[in-house]
């Protein structure tokens, strides 16, 4: 006969755990999860105490550490984290699915880029190697591929303001979008039935890279002289094809980046 307590441990609900909980798209998923009512837990190379119904664990994808006792448990797993370069990112999803796979998870969700199996650059060929470690695993999956979020886009063009005259790649276009808007997609994934590869996730309006400086040096009230240059080669041709932009089918969200342009910056 079972006791209470063991009869109390069956009734609790599967934690779902986040890795890179604590990043720009963790920090805004972890909430909406937590707000269902269902148990959540971080996976973080620092150390955080409990609170607001989020649970922590220290580990290091990467190193391959704490990663047991992140998934022990956890039905679903939202995976958000990056390692510090594109190629740890390969084996840092390895590691993952692996414990995963051991602790019998039953939904895996991973987030990807828009353009990774087009644009012939070494950090997306990285993407796409993640989203082939997750469909070749075993486990039920949804993969998400979206385009830059707006506080991506941001920090590209504040860095090129700082140059006198900026160098701006013709062709080179971005469909900015709505960090708040893909972790409510990511969120209703998680919850949702495991999907495979479900429509990519993009803002609702392509911008050239020209607009978005100039947009930013607008807002800012900088002056500065934008100089036309050729991006080269293959990556330079996918660019301009738009092949880092979201195909016909995709899910588009509805916050412009006008709007968070405005809300972010001010002269």
């Amino acid at each position: 006969m079972q006791s209470p307590t063991s009869h109390s441990r069956e009734l609790r609900p599967a934690p779902i755990l986040v890795t890179g909980g604590t990043g720009l798209l963790g920090s805004l998923v972890t909430p909406l999860l937590r707000d269902t009512g269902s148990p959540v837990r971080v996976l973080s190379r620092t150390v955080h105490e409990p609170g607001d119904g989020v649970e922590y664990v220290t580990g290091d994808l990467l190193r391959n550490t704490g990663i047991n006792a992140a998934v022990d448990g956890a039905e679903i797993v939202v995976h958000l984290a990056g390692a510090p370069n594109a190629r740890g990112d390969v084996e840092a999803t390895r590691n993952l699915v692996a414990a995963a796979t051991a602790a019998g998870t039953k939904h895996l969700v991973c987030i990807s880029v828009i353009g990774a199996d087009r644009v012939p650059l070494a950090y997306l060929r990285n993407k796409l190697a993640v989203e082939q470690t997750v469909a070749e695993s075993g486990l039920a999956f949804t993969t998400l591929r979206v385009a830059q979020v707006d506080e991506l886009v941001l920090k590209m063009v504040q860095g090129m303001a700082k140059l006198p005259v900026i160098p701006v790649p013709n062709g080179l276009r971005f469909q900015p979008v709505d960090a708040a808007e893909v972790a409510e997609r990511l969120a209703e994934l998680a919850l949702a039935e495991p999907a495979g590869r479900v429509p990519d996730f993009a803002g609702p309006t392509v911008h050239s890279l020209n607009e978005l400086v100039r947009g930013y040096l607008q807002a800012t009230g900088k002056r500065r002289s934008i100089m036309p240059v050729r991006l080269p080669g293959r990556a330079g041709r996918a660019y301009r094809a738009g092949e880092n932009l979201a195909l016909d089918g995709a899910d588009v969200g509805t916050r412009a980046w006008a709007d968070f342009l405005a809300e972010r910056v001010t002269v």
